[in-house]
């Protein structure tokens, strides 16, 4: 419990509430997308064995981990001792002691995490159908077909959560980043078709 009232405090400290929840919510949009794009792909190309879907969309969930953890270290560690050293230089003061400095070790590794873990996680609730399928249970749609209509699903869901942040109607929000993803679905299968 101190861990978590420790880490508050410093999330406080660098007002990174609100970065975080952008992060998670870009990225996990990134994930839904990069779902709904591998799945249309199969979907159109009508070649690929579950096993290979599976594969395919594990890796790009890895990968979109990867890099939303090592991108965020990297420019969150810089941003942040850029900002102490702004802050020692105002107050004329070494803070490399203070509660400030901790913030500014420790709250890159907490952006860098929710970076990541937004859509590594987003992804394997989008492509739980696949897994479903590998595993032998049977499914009202095909595996592919359900985690295409997981991934609309998904995506509308963060558009609501972006409504409700900004405020905003949340249908109109949900229908908006829904459009967006019909958008991709029409392009895989525009292009897929050539």
């Amino acid at each position: 419990m101190r861990l978590l009232t420790d880490l508050a405090l410093l999330l406080r400290i660098t007002g990174s509430h609100g970065l975080m929840r952008r992060y998670f919510v870009v990225n996990g949009f990134d994930g839904a997308l990069t779902m709904l794009g591998l799945s249309m792909g199969f979907y159109v190309s009508n070649e690929a064995s579950i096993g290979v879907m599976l594969t395919a969309c594990l890796g790009a969930a890895v990968a979109l981990f990867m890099s939303g953890v090592t991108s965020a270290f990297l420019s969150e560690w810089e941003e942040r001792k850029r900002s102490l050293a702004e802050l020692e230089r105002a107050m004329v003061a070494d803070l490399s002691e203070s509660v400030h400095a901790e913030a500014a070790r420790a709250v890159p590794f907490v952006i860098a995490l929710v970076n990541g873990l937004a859509p590594l996680s987003i992804s394997v609730v989008i492509i739980t159908p696949l897994i479903l399928a590998r595993a032998g249970i049977d499914l009202p749609l095909s595996g592919l077909e359900a985690t295409i209509a997981l991934a609309f699903i998904v995506i509308f869901l963060l558009g609501v959560f972006l409504g409700h942040v900004g405020g905003g109607f949340w249908l109109w929000s949900g229908l908006r980043t829904v459009l967006i993803a019909v958008a991709t679905a029409l392009i895989v299968m525009v292009v897929g078709g050539i």
